[in-house]
């Protein structure tokens, strides 16, 4: 009788798994602003604190916040417009370039390529087929089609992140009134001040280093000659909140570039292996330097959730990844029953008592 009530709450815990995955993926539209707002808020309230203690009304932090965010999306937008959308438009022709010069690296896929398309023609058959030529809106088409929900999204994080703001502690105080204990209450408070030291933390620190290695991606491509460097630098920097695949993709972005830039291949190659190596020297070297142990996490689990997020959420999913992950931690280290968990999350060496007096010094 035990096995068998064991094996039914498996099979439900299963089922409810899968149900809360599938409500994941069906309410991205929903659940990725609101959670975005969240963690911005609670990035932003160790600030908001700074400025109640000085006599700064929280709606006031709060208008100043978003503001700048605000200014900040404007202004990206203002210098990544021309280049990237000169980009989309270049696609065709750039696809056309790169193909060309790896000519002779895709002889043989070219080769299979033809022959297949040679036996399509053969068992076509000789009757007459009627085509319905659907017309394509292009690169640039498709992404334009995007632009009004990416616009609704950023307006409903950034006027959720203000009324989140200019709240105050309300959410806290709700926690303290909804759990039935005082000892819940002052380890849910606990948490929350927890997760936002940390948050705020890891993102201050992430975006200097992001910032350092942007930098140094602008200087070198453009002493290598590489169009836009500034516009690489930047790319570089947003994509680096992206642990391992935002390296991986702006080497591949760098490498497709320079074949089109380049007359030869191997310049290419030596603009792309610049990106990899400056972004390794930041991913081995200056963030496990710079970022304090407490917030190191294993790569594995960080690569399964970036993921997984990617799969559910998109690219949204993979910036939101590692902040989540960072959340997940704290919370383990203040429950006991997920402490075990919270060690697997954790980098080697980084487990167990070093979260103990992490979470005792913060009592």
């Amino acid at each position: 009788m035990r096995d068998e009530g064991s094996r039914a709450t498996w099979q439900v815990t299963l089922l409810a798994v899968i149900a809360i995955i599938a409500a994941m993926s069906y309410a991205q539209v929903f659940l990725v602003p609101v959670i975005l707002a969240f963690l911005l808020a609670l990035v932003f309230s160790p600030f908001r604190r700074w400025g109640e203690r000085r006599g700064v009304p929280p709606g006031v932090t709060a208008s100043l916040v978003v503001l700048g965010l605000l200014s900040l999306l404007v202004a990206m937008t203002a210098v990544l417009a021309a280049p990237v959308t000169g980009w989309l438009d270049q696609a065709p022709e750039m696809g056309r370039e790169i193909e060309r010069k790896i000519g002779g690296l895709t002889g043989a896929t070219q080769a299979l390529m033809d022959a297949g398309k040679r036996i399509d023609d053969l068992t076509a058959g000789g009757d007459e087929v009627t085509q319905v030529v659907v017309r394509d809106v292009g690169v640039v088409g498709d992404v334009a089609l995007g632009v009004p929900l990416v616009v609704a999204q950023a307006i409903a994080v950034l006027v959720l992140l203000f009324f989140l703001t200019a709240s105050g502690d309300m959410i806290s105080e709700k926690i303290v009134h909804v759990l039935p204990t005082l000892g819940d209450s002052v380890t849910a408070i606990r948490i929350v001040r927890q997760i936002e030291r940390r948050l705020s933390r890891y993102l201050a620190t992430i975006t200097f280093i992001n910032a350092g290695l942007g930098l140094a991606i602008a200087l070198a491509l453009w002493g290598l000659g590489m169009p836009n460097p500034a516009l690489f630098g930047f790319l570089a920097f947003t994509l680096n909140f992206i642990p391992f695949i935002g390296a991986i993709a702006g080497t591949v972005l760098a490498l497709l570039v320079g074949i089109v830039t380049y007359d030869e291949i191997a310049p290419a190659f030596a603009a792309a292996s610049v990106y990899f190596l400056l972004t390794s020297i930041e991913g081995q070297l200056v963030t496990p330097h710079f970022v304090g142990r407490s917030l190191r996490l294993n790569p594995v689990v960080i690569f399964l959730s970036i993921t997984f997020l990617a799969w559910i959420w998109s690219v949204m999913g993979m910036l939101l990844a590692v902040p989540l992950l960072v959340g997940l931690r704290t919370i383990c280290a203040h429950v006991p029953r997920l402490q075990n968990f919270g060690d697997f999350l954790s980098a080697r060496g980084e487990e167990g008592q070093k979260e103990v007096a992490d979470r005792r010094s913060s009592d």
